[in-house]
């Protein structure tokens, strides 16, 4: 990517502070690397706790790249995944301090901070130590905007909701937001967890008008309705700047393995073109237990072709999958999506995840958990039209039985139907327009270039003052 080169007299420092966990830290990461290539007198300080910089140390990184840390905020990442709503109520009450203290030693002074917009106390240090902020937000407009405009939930009663009861219920009331059901609004089940993660999300949102700034991990023709709505409503300027992906890199993401390839790579060479079903259900919230065997009896029946990434017990579900496919504790994901014997992605629907699956141009198999993966599901459904649910039921606790799956992946893999093939060409074609977007001349492109010339701007500003 060519872009504008700053002044060679003065350095602009920008800090990243990413919240602290991999679906925040990779693209911030990927796009920090974004902005410093033919750049050299842009400097890079990336914030991350102490545990995060322990796993990232090591990665590939530009030399204008620097790592520094903060305390942890909890003991463990064992406690994080155990206790999400302690974890996020730490982040929101003890990192402020000592990320301000950070900025206090950092030489030369910092320009301008770019920060994860849940992280609402640093556009406060931003603003006590008259810094300029750019909140970058990690998931999709479109949850924004739901986020953003939370309050005509609760103006028309809607807010907590009954899923059992009033979950397929559609509204249209949420700007830039196509009609969607209830159950697909963010921690909408009324639970005590749920609602008090909501409340720490949207404080966030109560600040983000005063950031000088708004960027936006996603591409414009993906989202048009949501990103106009935002950019006429936000008293700031947004940019939406593209997946930052690793794929617009040459050095891979942040991992927490050695990177070896556990022969699956090798494994999908031999496969047939579009054969196999690569699932993956994210890396932090998981589904049931109960639910993991039902997918994995079905894999079995049906004879499906699948590699499937699963955090513990892979074991246990090798045996109980059999001999059609692998199942590995971690791969290369966009490498993975990217090869040609892949027919479709079994998908949480995290944003990042979601980004990566449209790049590569397959076919999703939709099967949400929480936050914003129910309407990311939903603009794969029903928006795009690149796949289909695997569960209905808008329950959260029911489950889809083997047999309802087995029919599911029959129908889905089998490449002669026609449902299979039009699903796979509507995929195609929003790949090709993702493409014109992160390449020279595209959306995504020129917001880059914007972002970086105001950012070199507030550096000549800071040197002329």
């Amino acid at each position: 990517m060519e872009s504008p080169s700053p002044p060679s007299t003065s350095p602009c420092h920008l800090v990243a502070m990413p919240y602290p966990a991999r679906g925040h830290i990779n693209p911030m990461i990927n796009f920090c690397k974004l902005l410093v290539p033919n750049n050299t007198g842009i400097l890079v300080t990336f914030v991350v706790t102490e545990e995060w910089l322990a796993f990232i140390a090591s990665d590939p990184k530009p030399d204008n790249i620097v790592l520094r840390s903060i305390p942890n905020v909890v003991p463990s990442e064992h406690a994080r995944a155990n206790d999400h709503l302690g974890f996020m109520e730490a982040v929101m009450t003890k990192m402020e301090a000592p990320f301000e203290e950070l900025l206090h030693r950092l030489q030369p002074p910092p320009t301008a901070i770019v920060a994860d917009t849940f992280l609402y106390w640093a556009l406060v240090v931003g603003i006590r130590r008259n810094i300029p902020v750019a909140s970058f937000w990690t998931m999709s407009a479109s949850i924004f905007s739901v986020l953003y405009h939370h309050h005509f939930l609760k103006e028309n009663g809607h807010y907590p909701v009954n899923l059992s009861e009033d979950g397929e219920k559609r509204v249209d009331y949420i700007p830039g937001i196509s009609p969607m059901r209830l159950a697909d609004f963010p921690l909408n089940d009324g639970s005590w967890s749920s609602t008090q993660t909501m409340q720490l999300s949207l404080k966030g949102f109560a600040w983000v008008s005063k950031a000088q700034y708004l960027l936006f991990t996603s591409i414009y023709e993906l989202e048009p309705e949501a990103i106009d709505v935002l950019k006429e409503e936000l008293p700031l300027p947004v940019y939406t700047i593209g997946p930052v992906t690793p794929s617009l890199q040459n050095t891979p993401t942040l991992t927490t393995n050695n990177g070896t390839s556990h022969g699956y790579l090798e494994w999908l060479d031999a496969q047939p073109v579009g054969s196999v079903l690569f699932i993956s259900q994210g890396s932090h919230f998981s589904v049931s237990r109960p639910q993991i065997d039902e997918i994995a009896f079905a894999l079995r029946e049906s004879g499906t072709r699948f590699l499937w990434v699963a955090r513990s017990e892979t074991s246990r579900l090798k045996e109980i999958c059999g001999h059609s496919g692998l199942v590995v504790t971690w791969c290369d994901q966009l490498r993975v999506l990217s090869h040609p014997s892949i027919g479709g992605f079994w998908s949480h629907c995290g944003w990042n995840s979601t980004k990566e699956g449209v790049l590569a141009g397959v076919p999703f198999l939709t099967f949400p958990i929480i936050m914003d993966q129910p309407l990311d599901s939903k603009m794969i459904v029903e928006d795009w039209k690149v796949g289909w649910r695997v569960k209905e039921d808008v329950k959260v606790k029911s489950l889809v039985k083997k047999d309802e799956i087995v029919m599911l992946l029959q129908k889905f893999m089998d490449l002669d139907t026609e449902l299979a093939r039009e699903i796979r060409e509507r995929s195609k074609t929003l790949q090709q327009i993702c493409l014109r977007a992160i390449s020279n001349g595209g959306s995504a492109v020129t917001h880059l270039h914007a972002f970086l010339r105001d950012l070199m701007q507030i550096n000549i500003n800071a040197v002329n003052t």
